[in-house]
């Protein structure tokens, strides 16, 4: 008995989670500065966990700079013993956020970021990021829809990348591209989920 009892002791606990976070303002449109170049690095890096984890820090630490822009947010999650099961459900999540409205990141148009903007500039942003990861985070996995929350999270999801315990990692954002708009009336449409903060 004693060999089945240590097998079910050190089973690994995955937990798989979104956060949705909707800024707004007249400023936000400089956060997709931030997120069209980790998405490239993100492609360039083809899978590399270190390099995600990377870019997810920066994500976060951006964000966390704009929190006065932080109007809405939304979080999901499940807890798996078995890690196909956790990246079955990752796979899901990343279909359902990458089609979600105006999610498609296209980089056969390219645009200078440090350009003045003559462009149409979107004053609503909103970025989903799900992670797998190994243990336990009760920061992660409570309602984020409160700023302090938020704010929490975003720095434990910070801290499973320097802790090497991040599995996955995906970052959509919308609108992916520079010069599209994404309207409160397509926020309430595409992401009904969001509660405001």
């Amino acid at each position: 008995m004693g060999g089945f009892f240590n097998k079910m002791i050190g089973k690994t606990r995955y937990v798989v989670c979104r956060l949705f976070v909707h800024l707004s303002g007249s400023e936000v449109a400089t956060i997709l500065g931030v997120l069209n170049r980790s998405a490239r690095s993100a492609i360039d890096a083809e899978g590399d966990l270190e390099v995600l984890g990377e870019e997810l820090v920066d994500i976060c630490q951006a964000l966390l700079q704009y929190d006065d822009y932080w109007t809405s947010a939304a979080n999901e999650g499940e807890v798996f013993w078995d890690e196909g099961e956790a990246g079955d459900y990752v796979s899901d999540l990343f279909t359902d956020s990458g089609e979600r409205y105006l999610s498609e990141v296209d980089f056969s148009s390219t645009y200078d970021y440090d350009q003045p903007l003559s462009i149409p500039v979107t004053g609503n942003v909103i970025v989903m990021i799900t992670v797998a990861y190994e243990g336990e985070v009760p920061e992660l996995e409570t309602d984020l829809a409160n700023i302090a929350a938020l704010k929490d999270g975003l720095k434990a999801l910070i801290n499973l990348h320097y802790k090497q315990k991040l599995r996955a990692i995906q970052v959509h954002f919308s609108p992916a591209q520079l010069g599209d708009e994404l309207t409160n009336d397509q926020l309430l449409q595409h992401y009904s989920e969001l509660i405001p903060l």
